[in-house]
């Protein structure tokens, strides 16, 4: 095994972005020329984020392998340009459950099942999993903050992994808070003193420190951080607040962030080649115009809760060389009388997913807004169903229509649950245990889409068949898509055995799309997705 490994702890408090760090460690490391994995463990209970709260935790960021995970996948896939998977993302609670299953099989021959070193060991394993002989690194971020009590089985676990590796091939990173005063006009290093006390009392010496800071360091507080804490004074990095998240990899190469890594570790690296990461960068910042955009859901009030959206809209004015302003709107507090008021100055809208009833109808006022008012639209999931109703009630006149996941009984479903084909799935499945219980009733990951040729989407992807990722129960009911066609509603993308509808658009507009798929997870600042491109582009050429 040649894989060396770089832990990335977190201390003082939570959301200094460690994720952002990581995957711009990758960024560096991977410009040099190296192989590069990432992994996110957390210590919540949870076996998975599925069924959490996004107002508590953020979006669920889903794979090509239909795993549910942490919002930080997401920046690993686009700060790296790679896919990643179920083996890039371990809770607290599927290390558990994995242990207690090999307990009742009898795998420990009747021993005491422990933390140390059942958990431990657990944990391990999972971490070596991505190991292989051509992976040159592997960054392992660490979530929480040290000092969590639910946190001190992976501190215990990576503090092993030096002993098991050796020094030469396992790194500890700690990103700390430093904060400044404005009012005494100081910068404060005791938080970071303390955390680091904090991660050297379990046992880990941090090699490398970030210091997440709204202004630079000197280098005379870095020698004093380097004194109290413990490490080389080439080894303490500002991680200043940057205006984008795309600078972070740019203003730690400055910081030689990339350099100490390959010393300290051994890598046989050429230099990095940045070049195409500055290009990014310049047009991210010297855009050509500006154009706008609402969303308009019920996570509203927490904008990590459509975070990948928010990304791949910014990637989409990137391929435009356009800026984007997002204007959120709650459609729990949209009506048919202020509708206008509420997206008033917007070139365009948006309706993402999610689930339950709540919002919906308002986001379906919205859709009737942007349809008759020849405003560019783009639905996903749920905002691919709700525009599939609207039309329904509005155009089709079909007076009750509905989801069946909002009113079981409603006259006209034109969502349904398609038990059949989710019968078969069952049937037919092949993937790990979580995707067995939960495939029955839910698309889970990467399925092929083929696209009609002639039509806005065939328009943008430029080829007859592509993969999305899915997340969601309910489907387009055919039973009503002639219906459908025949008054001004194209399918355009639907599953190879053309079972399952997934894209709809309006010819007789200046851009109305919506599909049921997630292109938001497909989506990176190198390659934006050709959904959002065309999107965008549509917003920049819409004049009311």
């Amino acid at each position: 095994m040649n894989t060396k490994f770089i832990f990335v702890t977190g201390g003082v408090l939570s959301s200094l972005g460690k994720g952002l760090a990581a995957a711009s460690m990758g960024t560096l490391l991977k410009a040099r020329g190296l192989n590069v994995t990432i992994l996110k463990l957390d210590p919540y209970i949870n076996v998975d984020p599925g069924t959490m709260n996004p107002f508590q935790h953020g979006e669920v960021y889903v794979t090509d392998d239909g795993a549910e995970t942490d919002l930080d996948l997401g920046h690993y896939e686009r700060f790296l340009d790679q896919h990643l998977g179920q083996a890039n993302n371990f809770t607290s609670g599927r290390i558990y459950n994995n242990v207690i299953t090999k307990e009742r099989r009898g795998d420990y021959l009747g021993g005491t099942v422990q933390v140390i070193p059942h958990i431990t060991d657990e944990i391990k394993q999972a971490i070596l999993s991505v190991a292989s002989d051509d992976l040159d690194v592997a960054i392992v971020e660490i979530g929480g903050t040290i000092g969590d009590i639910e946190g001190l089985p992976f501190v215990e676990a990576i503090r092993q992994m030096r002993n098991d590796l050796g020094k030469d091939n396992v790194l500890y990173v700690h990103l700390t808070l430093v904060p400044y005063i404005k009012t005494a006009g100081e910068i404060k290093t005791k938080p970071t003193q303390h955390s680091v006390k904090e991660l050297r009392s379990i046992g880990i010496q941090p090699d490398i420190i970030l210091c997440r800071s709204e202004v630079e360091l000197s280098d005379e507080i870095k020698a004093k951080i380097s004194l109290f804490c413990n490490v080389d004074k080439d080894a303490v990095f500002t991680c200043i607040d940057v205006e984008s998240i795309y600078d972070l990899p740019l203003s730690l190469y400055e910081e030689g962030l990339d350099q100490k890594i390959a010393i300290l570790l051994r890598l046989s690296a050429k230099n990095p080649n940045l070049h195409t990461w500055e290009e990014l960068v310049k047009k991210v910042h010297n855009p050509k115009g500006r154009t706008s955009i609402a969303i308009v859901g019920k996570y509203v009030d927490l904008k990590e809760a459509y975070k990948s959206l928010h990304e791949a809209l910014i990637h989409g004015g990137i391929a435009n060389d356009y800026a984007v302003d997002l204007v959120y709107v709650n459609s729990e507090e949209i009506t048919s009388e202020n509708c206008a008021e509420k997206l008033a100055g917007v070139k365009g809208i948006l309706v993402p997913g999610g689930f339950g009833s709540r919002g919906v109808e308002g986001k379906i006022e919205t859709i009737r807004y942007a349809r008759e008012n020849k405003i560019p639209f783009f639905g996903i999931c749920l905002g691919m169903q709700c525009a599939v109703i609207e039309f329904a009630r509005n155009v089709l006149k079909f007076k009750g229509a509905d989801s069946e996941e909002f009113a079981e009984k409603t006259p006209y479903p034109v969502i349904y649950l398609m038990k059949e084909w989710f019968d078969i799935r069952k049937k037919s499945i092949q993937r790990r245990d979580k995707e067995s219980e939960k495939g029955g009733t839910m698309r889970l990951g990467a399925y092929p889409c083929v696209v009609k040729p002639e039509t806005r989407a065939y328009e943008a992807y430029g080829v007859a068949q592509v993969s999305e990722r899915h997340r969601h129960r309910f489907e387009f009911n055919k039973m009503y898509a002639k219906d459908f066609e025949k008054n001004g509603m194209t399918i355009s993308g639907f599953s190879p055995d053309e079972t399952l509808v997934e894209i709809v658009e309006i010819q007789d507009h200046p851009w109305f799309l919506a599909c049921q798929f997630h292109p938001e997870f497909n989506s990176n600042p190198l390659h934006p997705h050709p959904l959002f491109r065309e999107f965008v582009k549509a917003t920049i050429q819409y004049t009311k």
